[in-house]
């Protein structure tokens, strides 16, 4: 066989399906474990607790997570779990709250630490089944059998291993989606669709990733054009074939640096991968002309004669792109010395993803990359 393919989480996708939240979690148990993000307004994360209840269960809500958490965050949950004998999580919220949920899943049953987790414990496949009800989007490493995690002592990234089939399912409810707005909207928008694009050009790709990618993409191009004006239900499906796609292929070095940066310093992760789109965009130019050329296509690039021609489009239409939805093009004006991102910059390329990507990344070509970003 090219390729074998199973999803393991049933997916549900699309407005008001957070109503199911019940019906599905009522498979494990009859208590649950809210992990959930503090932006959430206490009247949809009651509304949660609410839809649990009515299917006759109890829920235990924990809604302490932020964007500054560390991931010893999880510890404090897998406390409240095993003190309320609790059958399953659900993670609800952003994409820290989906890790620290991923790792608290991992870590109940076996009673360890956060720091044990990311020091390489092995869990024996024992975990709490997982629900995630993301509300900002998936990353790159939501279907995927691994994760990066920061360490909060380096501040440096570890990958995790993740049962193949944590996941019980996943609800992707978009009217929860309330960050597509300005800047923050465009970021994150490019972000989902950079992760597409280098899941796209990765040495793993195949006809399955292809097709999932293709079509992620098509509709990122979709929003783009029309000025990503907050068409949640758009976004959702093109964000989950693009983490599905990212299963079926590989993220790749953009992924982890922009992780590496934002570990670092105080600059949101989406902002970090949309500086570095444009900069990776051109090593994909020249390790994969003829998908770049397809990507100018759906960009709206007008026709070249030559398939470099058209592919080398690809990184005017990205740029254009970008400065048209306000985004910068850089993050010198953030004055972070290269001195904070090197080691970390580094570390990120050891993980073993970065092997992925269609060039071989060296310590020069990381080095340069940070300097021309900053």
């Amino acid at each position: 066989m090219d390729i074998s393919f199973k999803i393991d989480p049933e997916v549900l996708i699309g407005a008001d399906t957070l109503s199911m939240a019940g019906t599905v979690a009522s498979r494990h148990g009859s208590r649950m474990m809210i992990a959930a993000d503090q932006s959430i307004d206490s009247l949809t994360v009651n509304r949660l607790k609410g839809i649990l209840e009515d299917s006759g269960l109890d829920a235990i809500v924990f809604d302490g997570i932020d964007e500054s958490s560390s991931v010893e965050m999880a510890d404090n949950i897998v406390e409240l779990t095993c003190a309320g004998h609790c059958d399953a999580i659900i993670g609800f919220g952003s994409l820290k709250t989906q890790i620290i949920a991923r790792m608290a899943a991992i870590m109940t049953p076996m009673r360890i630490t956060a720091f044990e987790l990311l020091d390489g414990r092995i869990f024996h496949n024992k975990f709490l089944p997982l629900i995630s009800i993301p509300t900002e989007g998936m990353s790159a490493f939501s279907m995927t059998d691994y994760f990066i995690a920061v360490d909060p002592r380096q501040r440096l990234l570890k990958p995790v291993q993740s049962p193949g089939n944590l996941y019980s399912a996943v609800i992707i409810d978009s009217n929860l989606y309330k960050f597509l707005s300005g800047t923050a909207a465009a970021s994150f928008v490019i972000e989902s669709f950079f992760t597409a694009v280098e899941a796209y050009c990765s040495t793993r790709a195949n006809f399955l990733s292809d097709a999932l990618l293709e079509r992620a993409v098509s509709l990122y191009a979709k929003l783009l054009k029309g000025g990503v004006t907050a068409n949640a239900e758009t976004f959702a499906q093109a964000n989950f074939l693009s983490a599905l796609g990212s299963s079926v292929s590989s993220p790749g070095i953009g992924a982890a640096l922009a992780a590496a940066i934002n570990a670092r310093v105080p600059v949101p992760k989406s902002l970090c991968s949309a500086v570095l789109f444009p900069c990776l965009a051109e090593k994909f130019v020249s390790a994969k002309p003829e998908k770049m050329a397809r990507l100018a296509s759906l960009l709206g690039a007008g026709k070249a004669a030559t398939v470099a021609e058209s592919a080398a489009a690809s990184i005017s239409a990205i740029r254009r792109t970008m400065a048209d939805l306000n985004l910068p093009a850089n993050l010198k004006d953030r004055n972070i010395p290269l001195d904070n991102l090197t080691a970390a910059a580094e570390a990120a390329r050891s993980l073993d993803l970065t092997a992925n990507s269609p060039w071989t990344v060296s310590e020069e070509e990381v080095f340069k990359i940070l300097k021309e970003i900053l």
